[in-house]
């Protein structure tokens, strides 16, 4: 029988989400990939169980997480179930829609029809009757956003979602959608863009300072931008790495340039002089960037938790520090 560590929020601090007053852990996880049916079900318990022990209460799932499709999500349900029942008030637990799910047009984007049907699935493998967090995954330009943001009010008012997310939405469409929620009697809570080092559209283009004047968080995802602000690329493309396998869409050999060699050498020497690994001082740049509430993470395998946490015992960047880093990635 699993019982969680009684020192587990000793080990966190939790930060308010914007101006809700819902707090989220410095560090989430994320189930995108390496949870579903890919990995085995006593490794994926593992790592769920080892991030709780160390305060992680929030896990971050979307509807097509694992392979195959919901396989992400069932595998959490399965442990809801058999081991964190008894902690699920303590729990955080968000998924989304908004990508292709399901054959037909039912199945994808962001039409009434397909979020709510979505959210239904999402709610039986997960085992719940509520989610913490709904998000729509991705802004779908040939639907209303009236029809989309309606239907995620409507969820709320249902009481099968708490709070309302977004994510991969633009500044213009979110500041809309915001607008939208709020007509509807709703609260936009949080935003999940990709941010990382090599990606600073948010701050390129307003984004987080829009969030802030709003009143919304923000949970960056992809802050090692899928392993490339690691350490494993600096020599070569190892065959075992998401860029050395010819399966992944997300990342590919021709991405890791000698231009990036340069900038990861150089960034890694300013992670040594911190006591640090490069994707620990990633971690902690991210946590740092205007209106982030939590950083989502994701691992595949159990050491990764360990060396991911120790990124929050060096969180503060001195201005040296910080114009280096501005110097390097310009």
């Amino acid at each position: 029988m699993y019982k969680a560590a009684e020192n587990r929020y000793q080990k966190m601090i939790y930060n308010r989400v914007g101006n809700s007053g819902l707090k989220l852990p410095q560090l989430s996880l994320g189930l995108w990939q390496n949870f579903g049916n890919e990995k085995p079900y006593e490794e994926v318990k593992e790592i769920v169980l080892k991030a709780f022990d160390n305060g992680i209460t929030h896990f971050d799932l979307a509807n097509n997480y694992g392979r195959p499709f919901g396989s992400a999500e069932s595998n959490l349900g399965k442990i809801l179930n058999n081991e964190l029942a008894p902690y699920r008030d303590e729990l955080i637990i968000s998924t989304k829609a908004g990508y292709t799910m399901w054959d037909g047009p039912y199945g994808d984007y962001g039409s009434r029809k397909y979020i709510m049907a979505s959210l239904d699935q999402s709610l039986k493998r997960l085992g719940l009757k509520y989610v913490d967090i709904f998000y729509h995954h991705r802004p779908d330009y040939d639907t209303p956003l009236t029809e989309t943001m309606k239907a995620l009010a409507d969820i709320v008012s249902q009481g099968k979602a708490l709070y309302i997310g977004l994510s991969n939405y633009p500044k213009e469409i979110a500041l809309e959608a915001i607008k939208l929620l709020r007509e509807y009697g709703v609260e936009l809570l949080i935003h999940q863009p990709k941010l990382s080092m090599l990606n600073t559209w948010v701050d390129e283009t307003g984004l987080d300072q829009m969030l802030i004047d709003e009143g919304v968080g923000m949970i960056p995802f992809s802050v090692l931008s899928q392993g490339l602000l690691t350490e494993k690329y600096i020599k070569e493309v190892p065959l075992d790495s998401r860029a050395g396998n010819p399966d992944v869409i997300f990342l590919n050999k021709g991405q890791v340039t000698p231009e990036l060699r340069t900038k990861l050498i150089e960034l890694k020497k300013i992670a040594s002089m911190r006591n640090q690994t490069l994707a620990q001082m990633a971690i902690a740049w991210a946590y740092n960037q205007k209106a982030v509430s939590s950083v989502l993470l994701g691992v595949s395998r159990l050491s990764q938790i360990e060396t991911n946490l120790a990124s929050l015992n060096n969180l503060e960047f001195n201005d040296e520090e910080l114009n280096q880093i501005d110097k390097i990635l310009k």
